[in-house]
C-alpha cells in the first residue's frame, strides 16, 4: 500500500485526469497549423513535467548537448518547461564578454550578443529554430562561476521578470532569469553573505548544490575501498545543508537544495521545515533507483556528484519522498560523451542524462514499489517544480469542464479541442500511459549524449504526448 500523500488530495484530483481524445495543432503556433487529432482515450492527462535542474552545454560544449538536442530530449520525456543551469561556457553571469578568444565566446559573439543570458534568451531567433519546450534561466552566484567574487546584479538584474518589462522583447519576456546558483559547485564561504544579500534584494531563490569536497571520487565506504578509489564522506553534503539552513534562518532567503542524497541531510531539512524556514529540496531518479554498489556494475556511468550513497541512504531518500520531505524530483540532466566517461573514476566527469527516462524510472521505483501514488508522482514531477519555478500548472479540470456538452450522448467519446482555448500559452500538458512497460534504449534518445546507467532497464509508465502552448511538441501516439 502506498504511504500517505503529503498534499491536498482535491488539488491533485484537479491536476491529473483520464484523458479524452484531443484536437490540437502541431508545433508551437496553434493558429498557424492545421488541426490534428490524437486519441488519448484511456490514458492520463496531466500538467506538463517541469525540471528546475538541467545542463544543456550551450554555449561552449555543444559537442555534448545543444539547446536543440536538450529541448528535444525534454519534450520526449514529457517535460514542457526546464530551468537552464549557469555552468555554460562562458558562465551565465550576465557579464559582457570582453575576450573574444575565451572558450565559447565566439558562439555568443557570432550570434550577435555580448553575454550568455542574451544569447540564450534569443537562441531561437539567432539559430532560426523553434524549440519544443519552454525554458527559464538561472544566473551564476559568482562571477565566472569561480567562487571568488559574487556576481553583480547590475549585470543581470534587468533580466528578472517584472523589471523593465515594457522595454523587453518577446524572447526576453519568455526566458527570464528566475533563480541564482553556482551549480555544480556550492556557493563558497568567502562570498556566501553577498550571495544571500543579492538573492534577498532581487527576490530570487537560491538553488544550492549541497555538496562540497576537495578530494574523493565516489561515496566513502566498502565500495570505494573495493574499487581502490578515494571516498567522499556523507557529511560533505550535510555541512552545506546545515550552513545554508542557518543562513536562511538569519536572512529569510528561500534556499532550494539540489539532489539531496543522505539520511542525515534529510533529517536536517525536516527539522528546518518544522521550524518554518523557507527551505525546499529535490532529489533525482538515480538516488532513488541506485546505491553505490551500482559502481561495480556500471562503472563511471554511475559516477556523479553528490556520489551515489550506500543502501541505507537510498532507502532514506525513498522514505523522504514518501513522507513529503522531498518537495520535487529533478533530473540533473548532465550530458557527457562516452569517451569522457571512459577516463576512469578519478578523471571521468560527474553526472548522467535523465530527461528521457526519469518518469519511467521513478514510476518503477516509487509507484510500483508501493511508496507513493500515480497522482503524487505527477505532483513531484509537474506541479511542485512548476510552482517552484514561478509558473502556474495547467488547470486540467478547467480544461475538461470547458468541453463538457450536456447534449453529448452518454457513450460518445470525449473530445478536448485545444484549438479553441482562449490562451494557448496556459496549456502545457503531458499524456501518460501509467501502465506501459518499456525498455530504456539510450541509443534511441533525442539527447546527443548516452551517459546513463539505465540502458536496458525495464521500467513502467511512459509519456506518450507532450503538449506545449496547446500544440503538439512530441508524440508516440
Amino acid at each position: 500500500m502506498a504511504n500517505e500523500d503529503h498534499s491536498d488530495p482535491s488539488a491533485i484530483a484537479n491536476e491529473a485526469q483520464p484523458a479524452p481524445s484531443v484536437i490540437l495543432s502541431e508545433g508551437r503556433s496553434p493558429q498557424s497549423k492545421d488541426p490534428i487529432h490524437i486519441d488519448a482515450t484511456g490514458l492520463t492527462l496531466a500538467p506538463g513535467f517541469a525540471d528546475p535542474h538541467v545542463h544543456f552545454r550551450d554555449p561552449g560544449q555543444t559537442y555534448k548537448e545543444s539547446m536543440v538536442s536538450g529541448c528535444a530530449a525534454a519534450a520526449s520525456g514529457g517535460y514542457t518547461n526546464v530551468l537552464i543551469m549557469p555552468n555554460t561556457v562562458p558562465a551565465m553571469d550576465g557579464a559582457t564578454i570582453t575576450d573574444p578568444n575565451a572558450p565559447g565566446a565566439k558562439e555568443v559573439l557570432d550570434a550577435g550578443y555580448d553575454n550568455v543570458i542574451d544569447f540564450l534568451q534569443h537562441y531561437e531567433a539567432a539559430h532560426n529554430v523553434t524549440l519544443p519546450v519552454k525554458y527559464d534561466l538561472c544566473v551564476c552566484a559568482s562571477k565566472g562561476r569561480d567562487g571568488h567574487e559574487a556576481s553583480d546584479p547590475d549585470d543581470w538584474g534587468r533580466y528578472l521578470p517584472g523589471v523593465d518589462d515594457e522595454e523587453k522583447d518577446a524572447d526576453q519576456l519568455a526566458h527570464p532569469v528566475t533563480a541564482i546558483s553556482d551549480d555544480g559547485s556550492a556557493v563558497t564561504p568567502e562570498i556566501l553573505d553577498q550571495v544571500f544579500a543579492n538573492t534577498r534584494e532581487t527576490g530570487l531563490y537560491l538553488i544550492e548544490h549541497c555538496e562540497h569536497h576537495d578530494t574523493g571520487a565516489v561515496n566513502e565506504g566498502p565500495v570505494s575501498r573495493k574499487l581502490g578509489v578515494p571516498g567522499i564522506p556523507e557529511d560533505t553534503e550535510l555541512n552545506i545543508v546545515r550552513r545554508d539552513i542557518d543562513k536562511a534562518r538569519e536572512t529569510g532567503v528561500h534556499v532550494h537544495f539540489q539532489h539531496v542524497s543522505t539520511a542525515i541531510s534529510f533529517e536536517a531539512i525536516r527539522a528546518a521545515k518544522a521550524e518554518g524556514l523557507p527551505i525546499t529540496c529535490e532529489t533525482a531518479p538515480h538516488y532513488l533507483a541506485l546505491c553505490d554498489e551500482a559502481l561495480l556494475e556500471y562503472g563511471t556511468l554511475a559516477k556523479m556528484n553528490p556520489p551515489l550513497r550506500g543502501r541505507a541512504d537510498r532507502l532514506a531518500t525513498i522514505a523522504a519522498v514518501a513522507d513529503g520531505t522531498v518537495d520535487l524530483l529533478a533530473t540533473d540532466h548532465a550530458p557527457h560523451t562516452l569517451d569522457e566517461k571512459a577516463l576512469g573514476f578519478l578523471e571521468a566527469p560527474n553526472g548522467i542524462i535523465g530527461l528521457e527516462c526519469a518518469y519511467g524510472v521513478c514510476h518503477k521505483v516509487l509507484v510500483d514499489g508501493g511508496h507513493i501514488s500515480d497522482a503524487r508522482l505527477i505532483e513531484l514531477m509537474s506541479v511542485a517544480p512548476a510552482r517552484l519555478m514561478g509558473h502556474t500548472p495547467t488547470d486540467i479540470t478547467a480544461l475538461l469542464d470547458r468541453e463538457t456538452d450536456a447534449s453529448r450522448e452518454p457513450d460518445a467519446k470525449r473530445v478536448l479541442d485545444l484549438t479553441q482555448v482562449a490562451d494557448p500559452g496556459d496549456v502545457d500538458l503531458v499524456v501518460l500511459d501509467t501502465t506501459a512497460e518499456w525498455t530504456v534504449e539510450p541509443e534511441r534518445f533525442h539527447s546527443q549524449a548516452r551517459n546513463t546507467p539505465f540502458g536496458g532497464w525495464r521500467v513502467t509508465g511512459r509519456p506518450l504526448a507532450t503538449i506545449v502552448d496547446a500544440a503538439l511538441a512530441f508524440s508516440r501516439l
